[in-house]
């Protein structure tokens, strides 16, 4: 069974950072493109980072480059988004989702999906 697993929200203030991990597991991820996606109240789930099997396609979300960045260890088959200075703004529910294939920006291009990790962003 195909399983994502999302850590590391939390309540933040403005400026600060937080780590998110993704671990993958049953099944083998060669290949794969691993990407984080985000979610508000109300909002549509909405790209912003995500990295090739490789790790030498990377893709960003506008509103995130150069405050976040996205890696990969694929001997743990893990993914991780790094997030500096956040703003109110980042406040959503954090997914990770992978495919086999290229990155993409677009949910539905996505196979499989972890529960989420909420982070919130206080000032």
């Amino acid at each position: 069974q195909v399983q994502l697993v999302e850590s590391g929200g939390g309540l933040v203030q403005t400026g600060g950072s937080l780590r998110l991990s993704c671990a993958a597991s049953g099944r083998t991820f060669d290949f794969y493109a691993m990407a984080w996606f985000r979610q508000a109240p109300g909002k549509e789930r909405e790209f912003v980072a995500a990295i090739s099997w490789s790790g030498g396609g990377i893709s960003y979300a506008d509103s995130v480059k150069g405050r976040f960045t996205i890696s990969r260890d694929n001997t743990k088959n893990t993914a991780f988004l790094q997030m500096d200075n956040l703003k109110l703004e980042d406040t959503a529910v954090y997914y990770c989702a992978d495919r086999r294939s290229t990155v993409v920006m677009t949910p539905r291009s996505y196979d499989y999906w972890g529960q989420g990790t909420q982070v919130t962003v206080s000032s």
